[in-house]
């Protein structure tokens, strides 16, 4: 099955859309990498971050210190810069997918090697993983990070160093902070909340007045991202401007994102008393891109530590492939040809005269909603049952 999967994905890769197609094939992005390097060319050459724009007219939104990570980008040539990186985030990809096996408790054998690098390659056209290789995002990395957290023993003296790392560099996996404190698993909490704080204290040395300005300035201005009606928008806040037509109040925006954060930091718990660790730790990924003000559609990386679940218990259970079937079918980079130059990538982009339009045009946020309940009833199903 992996084999056909792995298969299928590089065909529909190459296929569906041109790689070559201009600002949307998958060999002709970078995007994002190119506004990293712009950043770490700023701090180089002492430009402000925040005042000024970066590449084609892109303001620069990440924290101070993320520039320092990037800094080691300035090595690569620029007319190599996307390509390098495009190879540097499979291999993160595969990463991942062991990282997942690490979590769930396998020992990484030559056989669970092999079987990963199908899994990643299945995995590369879901469109969150597609689009983030496409643009040379840093999602992948950022999991990356937390998933070697999570793949560690909790008695770990470092354990919370790589959640630290990747909230310094981009404040959403702030989130998993407070669900290591939910699983009272406190030193790892205090590490990360540590190591964190710790990157503010080497952004604010090196970088003094970038860092005054996006803590006090930067950080409050939403709309340096995109308008809230962004269809790619795959957030609650999301839901709530693509229904209204209109920007989203902070406070409306609280009020449901509150209880939905709290829910999944519950369901998390939950999940990890029954021992189930890497569905902890993707509950809470997939729950952070929902409560999160402004979630990219390539934020759902999400995803894949949860195909890697559905592809452990199908080992056991033939039916759970028709879970894995669903989330393929539900966050594939599904591609709807405009004209014969442009085409869109993804389910929530389908053109807007379809009939179901408007519950597409949150596709993620359903899929989340779906996996939530599922897991719930589960969990209650299983209480319930002598």
């Amino acid at each position: 099955m992996l084999v056909f999967g792995a298969a299928l994905s590089l065909v529909l890769i190459f296929t569906t859309v041109d790689p070559w197609l201009d600002q949307v094939g998958f060999l002709v992005g970078g995007f994002d990498v190119h506004v990293y390097r712009d950043g770490a060319w700023k701090l180089y050459h002492g430009h402000p971050l925040y005042t000024e724009t970066t590449h084609r007219g892109l303001s620069y939104t990440y924290t101070p210190f993320s520039t320092l990570i990037f800094l080691p980008i300035l090595a690569v040539p620029w007319e190599y810069v996307t390509n390098s990186w495009l190879a540097l985030n499979i291999c993160v990809l595969y990463a991942c997918v062991l990282l997942c096996w690490r979590v769930l408790g396998y020992r990484v054998t030559w056989r669970l090697a092999g079987i990963s690098a199908l899994v990643a390659a299945t995995c590369m056209f879901l469109e969150p993983i597609r689009t983030t290789l496409y643009y040379g995002q840093i999602n992948l990395v950022l999991m990356a990070l937390i998933l070697w957290d999570f793949s560690r023993p909790e008695h770990s003296r470092s354990r919370g160093v790589g959640i630290g790392v990747a909230a310094g560099i981009k404040l959403v996996p702030l989130y998993f902070v407070t669900q290591l404190l939910v699983l009272r698993q406190w030193r790892a909490a205090v590490v990360a909340a540590t190591t964190f704080v710790m990157t503010i204290v080497v952004a604010g040395a090196v970088l003094p007045s970038d860092s005054k300005q996006y803590w006090t300035k930067t950080f409050f201005q939403s709309d340096r991202i995109a308008p809230d009606t962004q269809p790619a928008n795959q957030s609650l806040r999301g839901v709530v401007a693509h229904l209204s037509g209109h920007q989203v109040p902070q406070w409306l925006w609280l009020l449901i994102a509150t209880p939905v954060a709290i829910g999944g930091l519950l369901l998390a718990a939950a999940l990890h008393n029954r021992g189930e660790k890497l569905l902890t730790v993707t509950v809470a990924g997939l729950t952070s891109c929902a409560v999160s003000p402004f979630s990219w559609n390539h934020h759902w990386v999400w995803f894949l530590p949860l195909f890697v679940y559905l592809v452990h218990r199908a080992a056991s259970d033939l039916r759970w492939w028709s879970a894995a079937g669903f989330l393929y079918l539900a966050t594939g980079a599904w591609a709807y040809h405009w004209t014969d130059r442009w085409v869109v990538v993804g389910w929530f982009l389908f053109p807007p005269s379809w009939p179901i339009a408007q519950i597409l045009l949150n596709c993620y946020v359903i899929v989340y909603v779906v996996i939530a309940g599922g897991l719930i009833y589960s969990l209650r199903r299983t209480r319930v049952t002598p």
